[in-house]
């Protein structure tokens, strides 16, 4: 770690690389939550992976991958959700098949391009120490658009993800607000492409959150916990990374896994030990 303080200060890429595990947190602070709270997580892993089509056929073209991959999970977005809202009985197939579809077609497209495995690793695994200026200000206006989004909609967004039969005897066009919030996971997965990659992207988005929700007790707590969770663990992971130079994406994924770990055993620890003491608590009145 002494290590990666010192080159922080003289590296223009590790600033960057920092500010982008930052952008990255505040997109998993303000989805990752409602993605818990909602159990959609398999829905968001299939968004995720069908990124890889639209990012292949960018290459392919010419075209910048993240704009290719923000039309593609806008997309997949639309469509997992209206499968799921059409065949509720079917829809991990249905899931499960969409997700292995853009996931082909994405490789079939990086294979005809000149140089693709690199690429398709960078994809796959991420690189947050190759994240360029212009993609910076692309995350940043990814972040402005979800921080829009659920300001004018917290309210909406809450009464969906918390019971949607409530939702629409309030008046509230579930349909509508269940897939602009899968618009706003796709928008999120594209946010976390760079620092984690398409294979570990779900597990950044969730498990901050997923630790936020076992210590906070509102929503709102719950996101701003998430967010400082993920700039920890992005930039803890970067420095971890950086001396014996291992690939920072799973290293932040590791971090995550392990603080959640934790965090589950102590939230456990801490249950027992209050059943205990209301067990306890008559015997000692008596």
């Amino acid at each position: 770690m002494p290590e990666f303080f010192t080159a922080l200060l003289e590296h223009a890429f590790l600033q960057q690389a920092l500010l982008a595990g930052l952008l990255a947190s505040i997109g998993c602070g303000l989805i990752g939550p409602f993605v818990v709270v909602k159990r959609i997580t398999f829905l968001a892993g299939g968004i995720a992976h069908s990124v890889l089509g639209g990012m292949g056929a960018a290459v392919y073209f010419g075209l910048d991958p993240l704009l290719g991959a923000l039309l593609a999970a806008v997309a997949a977005a639309l469509l997992i959700g209206s499968v799921r809202l059409a065949w509720r009985t079917g829809e991990d197939t249905t899931i499960g098949a969409l997700w292995a579809i853009g996931m082909a077609v994405g490789v079939i497209f990086i294979s005809r391009t000149p140089g693709y495995a690199t690429d398709l690793m960078s994809f796959l695994f991420g690189n947050i120490l190759l994240v360029p200026t212009r993609e910076l200000w692309f995350m940043a206006a990814l972040d402005l658009l979800l921080l829009l989004a659920v300001l004018m909609f917290f309210r909406q967004f809450v009464a969906v993800a918390f019971d949607e039969e409530f939702a629409r005897l309030r008046g509230v066009p579930v349909t509508f607000f269940y897939l602009l919030l899968l618009v706003l996971v796709a928008v999120t997965v594209v946010l976390m492409i760079q620092v984690v990659g398409l294979i570990l992207v779900i597990a950044l988005l969730t498990l901050p959150a997923a630790v936020a929700g076992q210590w906070t007790h509102s929503l709102s707590a719950m996101m701003l916990t998430a967010m400082l969770l993920g700039t920890a663990l992005t930039g803890t992971g970067l420095g971890l990374a950086y001396a014996p130079d291992l690939p920072a994406g799973p290293t932040i994924i590791l971090l995550a896994g392990g603080l959640y770990l934790l965090s589950a055993a102590a939230v456990h620890i801490r249950q027992r030990r209050r059943v205990r003491r209301a067990l306890l608590q008559p015997s000692s009145t008596r």
